[in-house]
């Protein structure tokens, strides 16, 4: 007896089609719909000018990244009949959605002409912070620094804000803070602005862009910030801090020097702009680790200020058997896994006039 299969209806494969696109459609939108970075508290500036059509003001913000499709915007604006978007000079967020900013665009203006934006670069020492404060605000470089080395105002925010502990009220850290303010582009409300108040903008989106990674780091907070401000000077990307990384933990875990040059620097508090002496390496210092004294041992604290993917790589870090690496001056970071192979590595950079000095 043969058994004749029942073929699909042309109307239910019609459905099942039909309710595959809406999902996949749906999904679509609601990805458009929402903030390129939730996470970014910075406020960015745009400028729409009289008679700007619809078209240009979504180019406009795509360039900004403060939208992700351009084309979505001015399809989505039509459907909603959003006619009246007004030329003004804005303050707009990543972590806005396409709905709020254009809810904005329809009201007008929110732009503070005092306003100050000040952007603070990944790798950056609280230094350099400083200096750039003193530049864009009435506060001076030695107000600034004195305020971020100020321990009795630090006690107030390790009250405050869950990933800074007591470790960095150590007297031999030369700027409690260092590492915990982590970069990006702020708006300050005018240049009559306070340290604290600055400091407290840069605290609040740390632990935005930290929230993420809470579980994970929070009970080992300052020895992963300290490893990511290595790895963010060492490395130049997402994969390569990774395995940097790794290979730094390789050597933490075999009791070896990081013997990181960076750290150096950092604890004679010099610009990264030339090669140091022998002797200069060999300072014995809780900050270098090419002293003789810090084997197996991180820096006492962060060298810098690093970004969240500099964090995520050390959370994450590339297992490998390497123990060694090495940058040249075009930024190709090379592996391996001896002494005499790093040396030989070193000498073939140098040969080829590629080295990093």
């Amino acid at each position: 007896m043969t058994i004749k299969r029942r073929r699909p209806k042309p109307l239910l494969i019609i459905l099942i089609i039909v309710a595959s696109i809406t999902c996949v459609l749906a999904g679509t939108i609601i990805y458009w719909m929402s903030p390129v970075n939730s996470k970014s508290n910075a406020q960015i500036e745009v400028v729409i000018k009289p008679g700007t059509s619809t078209k240009e003001i979504g180019k406009l913000l795509k360039e900004k990244k403060i939208i992700k499709n351009q084309l979505f915007f001015q399809i989505y604006i039509k459907m909603q009949g959003k006619s009246s978007l007004k030329a003004s000079t804005y303050l707009l967020k990543k972590n806005m959605s396409l709905k709020k900013i254009i809810s904005i665009l329809e009201k007008g203006n929110n732009y503070n002409p005092d306003a100050v934006t000040i952007t603070f670069k990944e790798g950056q020492r609280i230094t350099d912070y400083c200096e750039i404060i003193a530049k864009k605000t009435n506060i001076t470089y030695e107000e600034a620094i004195s305020i971020m080395q100020d321990r009795e105002y630090i006690k107030t925010l390790i009250d405050k804000y869950w990933f800074l502990t007591d470790t960095i009220l150590n007297e031999q850290i030369y700027y409690p803070l260092e590492g915990y303010l982590l970069p990006d582009t702020f708006q300050l409300k005018n240049k009559e602005v306070q340290m604290n108040e600055i400091i407290e903008i840069l605290l609040n989106e740390t632990k935005n862009k930290l929230e993420k990674e809470k579980e994970a780091i929070q009970n080992n907070i300052h020895e992963i910030i300290t490893l990511a401000s290595i790895v963010e000077l060492e490395g130049t990307n997402k994969e390569n801090r990774k395995m940097i990384a790794g290979i730094l933990n390789n050597r933490l875990t075999a009791k070896m020097n990081l013997g990181s040059d960076v750290t150096t620097y950092y604890a004679l508090q010099y610009p990264m702009k030339s090669d140091l002496t022998k002797e200069q390496f060999e300072t014995i210092n809780p900050y270098n680790t090419r002293a003789i004294n810090m084997a197996g041992k991180l820096p006492i604290g962060p060298i810098c200020n690093p970004s969240i993917s500099s964090i995520e790589a050390v959370v994450e870090p590339t297992i490998s058997e390497y123990y060694y690496f090495v940058a040249d001056k075009k930024g190709n970071i090379y592996y391996t896994k001896t002494l005499s192979e790093h040396q030989k590595k070193v000498q073939e950079i140098k040969d080829r006039g590629e080295w990093i000095w």
